[in-house]
């Protein structure tokens, strides 16, 4: 499923018009034939379609994504795994298999702002799924995605609705609005977090928070 994903997601680029440029891109090539766990801010279902155009991954979504009539099918054909966030009683579970997931050799992406974003800055992080680093005490490799063009102008205020999906926008009438332009898009990989067990939940969350928030801020548009 994430193999087919990811070459859906290479002519869906394509088909968008997504330019991307790739900075660090050695630390995703470091981790090729490991298990981990990919942490990403979140702004649109287009930062999918970036990352799994780089690599074959496996996505945390939210249990409300998987009811969506259309965006369901979707992630369920993708081999989404999916959170209840508003059960706390299941998180333990989720947790479980999730670590489970990455122990079988799979790279498992988390979004930890919770829901996507206006894109304007990065939201504090919920704290609870990097459990599933220090489950399984492997590597957390940070990626920093911001849209900085949209048909060759400098993103502004005015225009980040165009790409920035959140809220109550319906989807359909969003991807009408995105179609037809042209995007670029910067990916950054950070450090890489290795032995994440010698930390816990709350510093490997701050430390991922802090060190993503500055690449956001400051990347120049």
């Amino acid at each position: 499923m994430a193999r087919n994903v990811s070459r859906s997601a290479k002519r869906f680029q394509k088909a968008l018009n997504i330019e991307l440029k790739l900075f660090g891109i050695e630390r995703l090539q470091a981790l090729k034939d490991k298990g981990y766990l990919m942490v990403a801010n979140h702004s649109s279902y287009t930062d999918i379609i970036v990352l799994a155009a780089l690599e074959e991954l496996v996505f945390i979504t939210s249990v409300e994504m998987g009811n969506n009539p259309f965006l369901g099918a979707i992630t369920r054909m993708g081999g989404s795994l999916y959170t209840d966030r508003k059960n706390p009683m299941s998180l333990k579970e989720e947790i479980r298999k999730f670590s489970d997931t990455i122990a079988s050799g799979f790279k498992v992406v988390l979004f930890p702002e919770g829901t996507s974003t206006d894109g304007r800055d990065i939201r504090e992080f919920r704290r609870s799924l990097f459990q599933i680093a220090l489950n399984e005490n492997c590597p957390i490799l940070p990626v920093c995605i911001k849209y900085t063009h949209l048909d060759g102008q400098i993103i502004t205020d005015s225009s980040r609705d165009n790409i920035a999906w959140y809220g109550d926008m319906t989807f359909a009438s969003h991807f009408m609005k995105l179609i037809g332009h042209s995007i670029c898009a910067e990916i950054r990989f950070l450090d890489i977090t290795y032995h994440p067990e010698e930390k816990t939940r709350q510093t490997l969350s701050n430390s991922v928070y802090t060190q993503m928030r500055s690449c956001y801020l400051s990347s120049n548009t």
